[in-house]
Parts: structure tokens; C-alpha cells; sequence
């Protein structure tokens, strides 16, 4: 993707020092473009935790990479695989319901068990992350290829008038490598040339839609609108959607999705009113061991300062304002489950498939190994 003609992706390798990992630091979006350095495994720790970045298939990575500076920096009076134990169980505590932190945390701890000294273990830890980060990326391009024969089907319904989607939170390239997942297809036939129109909830309380995927539309050229997280089941209902295409942070391969709060509402209002609903999804955020219903998802409850104060833009500086009487009880649950009799289809890397174990084997008949380092 494009920010003022320049590409980028999310997270990279500071091209002059190998030591040092950088990414696009969201919490300044839109209002400030912020690069920042992570050197340590700590920093990629807050980065997760406190969404300097954000996104399933960009944890994954960033998850990766903790690992790599992990190793950087580790002591050298420390018995190494202890420390790895402890490295990995650190950086997966960072986020704990996007399944695939853990999943490239494993995936280089897996690595480097075989490796025969500490500088054979920072170089296949490094390998491995910039192989998650291609894989990732390239399988988000493929989820926008699969994703974009669905818009085409509906624009040639609608003999090339706008096709309208509704999408929650942020899905798009800042939530992944490159590409995104549930803004894939749209970027993809917006390519094309087809007319497409992207309404966006504002995702409260971060506001990861109206600040994220806004300003990442309108970066591409892509026309959407803003709307209240309520407004998208009066919009269905007045036949102003076309269908719903979001991201998702873990899926059971039963096809339940589970994904930012506020999810599940407009998978019942899509129901109820007959319009598709689809989840786009890189084979990584499937959790191969989550039960039927999902119900098993740990799903996080964040501070609650994020609905108690709203961030925004005061007198051209960063800032936050208090919404609500001090002192005020809430809770800020960050997930909500969407059982898979809700959802049309879930689009892969590997094809468009039903939200059925069944047809998700099909698809994926490997089973994928367990998770090593609980």
C-alpha cells in the first residue's frame, strides 16, 4: 500500500541496522505518520499489548520478530532453552485472543530448538520471521483475489451500480503485512475498476474504523463513508448494503469467528436481512484445536479507560477527552463471537468455503502441529 505515493508495509528490518525492528506506530493514525524502533523483546511486548500496532496477521509477525530480538538480547549466564520457554509465554501474554500470536511465536520457537549455538538461533529466528511476513503477505493477496469474484458477481447484478460494503473495525493493510484481508478484495476491484463503496463503522472504543480504515481507503482512492457502530443493521434494512466482508483475530475450523466486538450484531442484522456476510481469513488465525462454538476463546477484556476517554485531535496535538461522569463502572470486553450458522462463507488463501468443518478440511486436510511451547 501507498501513503502520499510512497509504498510501505507495516513492519520491516531497519535497512541499516538488522538489530533493530520498525512499524508504522497506529496510535498517531490518522492525524501524524509515526515510525517507531523496536530493539528489545520488551518493546515488542507494549507495541502488542498496547496496539502500536494491531491486527491478526500483523501480531503474528510482530510475535515473530519478539522473538528475534528475544534472542538478540539474551543473557548469556542463562540457560537458553529456559529462556526461550519464558520468551515465548512473555510476548503470547501480549494479546491473548488473536490466535496468531501465538502461532508465530511457535513457529520460531519451534525453529530453533535444533539449532547448535545462540548466533545459529538469532539467524534462523530472523529467517523465519521474514518468512511468516511473505507468507502473510502473499496470503492476503490471494484472500483478495478469492474475495474480489464475489464483488464481481454482485456488481454484474447491479449492472455496475456502486456495490456497497460494511465492514467493522480494521481488516485492511495496517492489520497485516500488506493487502489486509477484508479489504483486500475491495482494493482488488477498486483496481479493476469496479465501482465499489465502503460504509465504516467507527468501531468504538478505539475507533480502529472511523481512524484506521477510513484513512486507509482514502489513501487508495476507495469511497466510503463513516457510520456509527449502531447504523448498520438500519442500512441493511433499507437495502443500502450489499454484503459484509470482516477481518477476524481467531476462527474454530467449525467457522465460528471470533473478532472485534460488535461483530456479532451485524452478522444478525446481515441475517435478518438477507444480506451475505463473509469473514476473510489467512489459514494462521485458524485455531485447529478450538472446540464447536468457539465459546473456549479467551477473549480479552481491556482497560477501561478506552471507553471512559475518547482520543482524538485538540488544538493540533494528540489528546483524549473524558466521555462519561468519573468514576463511572464499565467494562471494555475487545472480542465477541459469531457462531458459523451466521456466516456465508469464509474466504482463504485457498478458496471461498462454507463455515463448516467439513468444507474447512477440504480446504486444509493437513492438520497443522500443535503449539510447542505452552
Amino acid at each position: 500500500m501507498k501513503v502520499k505515493g510512497r509504498h510501505f508495509e507495516t513492519i520491516w528490518i531497519h535497512p541499516a541496522n538488522q538489530e533493530v525492528v520498525q512499524i508504522i506506530d497506529q496510535r498517531y493514525l490518522p492525524f501524524d505518520f509515526v515510525i517507531e524502533d523496536l530493539v528489545t523483546m520488551e518493546d515488542m511486548f507494549l507495541a502488542i499489548r498496547d496496539m502500536h500496532l494491531r491486527g491478526a496477521p500483523l501480531i503474528g509477525a510482530a510475535g515473530a520478530l519478539g522473538m528475534y530480538l528475544a534472542l538478540l538480547h539474551a543473557p548469556v549466564n542463562e540457560e537458553i532453552s529456559g529462556y526461550i520457554r519464558g520468551a515465548a509465554l512473555y510476548l503470547k501474554s501480549a494479546r491473548p485472543t488473536a490466535i496468531n500470536l501465538a502461532w508465530g511465536v511457535d513457529r520460531v520457537a519451534g525453529a530453533i530448538v535444533k539449532c547448535n549455538s545462540r548466533q545459529e538461533m538469532i539467524q534462523r529466528a530472523l529467517e523465519v520471521s521474514l518468512g511468516i511476513m511473505g507468507e502473510e503477505r502473499e496470503n492476503c493477496r490471494k484472500i483478495g483475489e478469492f474475495g474480489l469474484t464475489l464483488i464481481e458477481e454482485l456488481s454484474s447484478r447491479k449492472q455496475g451500480m456502486p456495490v456497497n460494503i460494511l465492514t467493522h473495525c480494521n481488516a485492511g493493510w495496517l492489520a497485516c503485512i500488506d493487502y489486509g484481508t477484508a479489504l483486500a478484495p475491495i482494493y482488488f476491484a477498486h483496481d479493476k475498476g469496479i465501482r465499489v463503496h465502503v460504509w465504516v463503522d467507527e468501531t468504538r472504543p478505539r475507533n480502529q474504523g472511523a481512524r484506521l480504515t477510513a484513512w486507509e481507503l482514502q489513501q487508495h482512492g476507495v469511497p466510503c463513508t463513516i457510520i456509527t457502530d449502531n447504523a448498520g443493521g438500519y442500512l441493511m434494512k433499507q437495502g443500502k448494503v450489499d454484503m459484509v466482508i470482516v477481518g477476524s483475530d481467531r476462527a474454530s475450523s467449525y467457522g465460528d469467528i471470533v473478532n472485534k466486538v460488535g461483530t456479532y450484531l451485524k452478522a444478525l442484522a446481515a441475517f435478518d436481512n438477507k444480506v451475505p456476510f463473509y469473514a476473510a481469513l489467512p489459514s494462521s488465525t485458524i485455531d485447529w484445536e478450538l472446540e464447536e462454538g468457539a465459546m473456549s476463546t479467551p477473549v480479552e477484556e481491556r482497560d477501561g479507560n478506552e471507553i471512559i476517554y475518547a482520543e482524538g485531535w485538540i488544538d493540533g496535538q494528540p489528546g483524549r477527552i473524558l466521555m462519561m461522569p468519573e468514576g463511572s463502572p464499565v467494562v471494555n470486553y475487545g472480542f465477541d463471537i459469531t457462531p458459523s450458522q451466521l456466516v456465508t462463507a469464509i474466504i482463504t488463501e485457498r478458496g471461498i468455503t462454507k463455515a463448516s468443518r467439513i468444507h474447512i478440511l477440504k480446504l486444509f486436510p493437513e492438520k497443522p502441529n500443535t503449539r510447542l511451547y505452552e
